[in-house]
This record gives C-alpha cells, structure tokens and sequence, in this order.
C-alpha cells in the first residue's frame, strides 16, 4: 500500500511537470509569432509610375501617381502622365479616406474607388468591376486611371510629366465648373471656368503663391438653388496652413467671390493655432479642422486635441462670406 502511494506520488509530480513544460513552450510560440508578425505601417507618401516609366528615355508613353498626406487619415491622389511630346493621357485628382492600414477609398460620382498599398506599389482599382468604366472617364485613347504602379526614387521627371498640380471638374443644379492649377516656371496659377450660367460666364485666373491646391467641392450653402464652389488649398511650408477660396453663383446667372477669414486673424478660434487644416462641406456648413497647439509643444506633436469650426454662408452689404457657427473640441 505505501509503495502504491509512493508511486502515485511521483507520477504526479512527473505530469505536473511536463504540463508546465507543454505550457511554457505554447506561451514561447505565442510570443515568436507576435514578434515575427508585427503590425508595419506602410508608407504612402511618394511617387508612383506604371512599367513604361522606365522607359522613357525611348520615347514611351507613361502614367504616374503622387501621393501626398493632406490629413490624419486623408492623402491626395493625383495621377499625371507625359505631356512633352503629346496631350496628357489621363488627369486625375482625388482625396481618399482611411479605411485600414495601407487601404485608402475615394468616392466618385457615388462609386468606392480603392487605393491599396504595399511597401513598393500602389494599386487602383473600383470596390465593385462593374464600375471598371469609371476610371476610364479621366484618359483618353482607351486608357484607364486603374493598374499597379511601382514607387520609383525622387519626384516623376519634371521634363516630361504633365504640370497640371490639380485637376477637377464639378456640377450641381445646372451648372458646371472646371478647376485646375499649372505650375509651370515656378509659378503656381489657377483657372476657373464655369459652364451653364445665364447671363455671364465665369472665367479667371488666381495666382496661388506659395499655397497648392489639395481638394474642391461644391454645395448649395444657403440653400437657394444655387451651388457654391469651395476650393481647399495649402502651403507646402512645415506649418501646412491652409485656406479656402470660395464662390457663389447668383441665382445661376453669374458668380462672384466668397470671403474666408483667415484662421490666424480670427481670434475667436486661433488660439493654438499652427496650421495643418482639413476642410470638408457638411450638409450645408463648411467645416474646419485642426490641431490644438499648447505651449511648449513642438512642431508635430500638439498636446491640445483637435478644435471642429463650423461655418455658415451669410450675406453682406459687398459680398458674401463665412462666419464661425459653431466650436468643438475633442
């Protein structure tokens, strides 16, 4: 009887300890695969171009994409092909939205359009086949804004490459508008045309400075039939400071200019102030949005959080302009 327990006594321990043992080694495993599977940010910013690229030098045709960060979770996407022998192939301009690391989306015309990339390409294509037509609407000659392109070293050739810096083209309630920038012997121009006015068309040329066009749309802000066209634009300094050029159509007969406040005269709201502006149209206000900069912060780590202006178009005895509606933080 005392050799039975005895024996019982020490196969216990011999279990407990190989049990252990098995435990030990899982946790191990666990702990390899999360070292050896981390989760990588992918970079975006940069550019891009399609395997014709390379060859340029032999007269080929050729298509790139820019990438640039505009937001927290916003990046600009504009696609330029070569424009020194010939009409550029396809223009293309688009802000996409995060929607997981290393997968943007974009909305055109009600349609996802997918950005996918990897540490060395970048991949177009819509969410649905179906809609493969779209991306064609902005080549020309049977040519399409979808593929993969490769990230290639510097900035696309600036012998060859379209200086188109921005281009769009919007509608609403009748009437069209064309915008676009050339940047062209180190100056920066924007052209604005209308199309479906009454009485006067509007066409005229705005010199940028030292700020890039990132983004343009288009709403009815004071809901009176008549659509206002807001184009965002930025500096290419650190600070990234941004402003909006606006215009409003009178009754669809005509269009003037819209005036925007700037931020860092606007005591009201420029308390911590330091640029880095996204601005976008909800319902009919105009929204802006950036960081809160406290003292003692540097430059691109604010510790204030992030302020939300919202914007309401009102008349005035000259013109029309923006004043602050409301102000959040968070």
């Amino acid at each position: 009887m005392k050799r039975s327990l005895i024996l019982l006594f020490f196969l216990g321990i011999l279990y407990s300890c190989e049990n252990k043992s098995n435990t030990s080694a899982e946790n191990v495993v666990e702990e390899v695969e999360i070292e050896q599977s981390p989760n990588i940010e992918v970079s975006l910013v940069g550019s891009y171009a399609d395997d014709s690229y390379s060859q340029r030098s032999e007269g080929y045709d050729w298509v790139g994409v820019r990438v640039k960060q505009t937001g927290e979770n916003q990046i600009s996407i504009s696609v330029r092909s070569r424009a020194d022998k010939k009409r550029p192939t396809c223009t293309f301009d688009t802000q996409a939205t995060k929607r997981k690391e290393g997968l943007y989306v974009a909305n055109l015309n009600g349609k996802e359009i997918i950005f996918e990339f990897t540490e060395t390409s970048l991949t177009i294509k819509p969410q649905d086949e179906a809609d493969a037509g779209l991306l064609n609407f902005y080549c020309g000659g049977g040519a399409t804004v979808a593929g993969t392109y490769q990230i290639i070293e510097g900035e696309l050739d600036p012998d060859q490459v379209d200086p188109t810096t921005f281009s769009s083209v919007l509608n609403l309630q009748g009437v069209g508008f064309n915008v676009s920038a050339v940047k062209k012997d180190g100056k920066n121009t924007l052209s604005i045309f209308t199309f479906g006015l009454e009485s006067q068309e509007f066409r005229e040329d705005f010199d940028l400075g030292k700020y890039e066009i990132t983004n343009a749309e288009v709403e009815d802000l004071n809901s009176d039939g008549s659509p206002e066209l807001l184009i965002y634009s930025k500096t290419s300094s650190e600070k990234s400071v941004g402003q909006v050029l606006a215009f409003s159509v009178n009754n669809k007969k005509s269009m003037s200019q819209v005036y925007f406040p700037p931020t860092s005269e606007n005591s009201e709201i420029n308390e911590g102030y330091w640029g880095f502006d996204e601005f976008s149209v909800v319902e009919t206000y105009l929204v802006q949005r950036f960081p809160i900069y406290k003292e003692g912060d540097v430059l691109g780590k604010p510790s204030g959080g992030m302020r939300q202006v919202s914007y309401k178009l009102v008349d005035g005895e000259a013109m029309r302009s923006f004043q602050v509606h409301s102000v959040s933080e968070f």
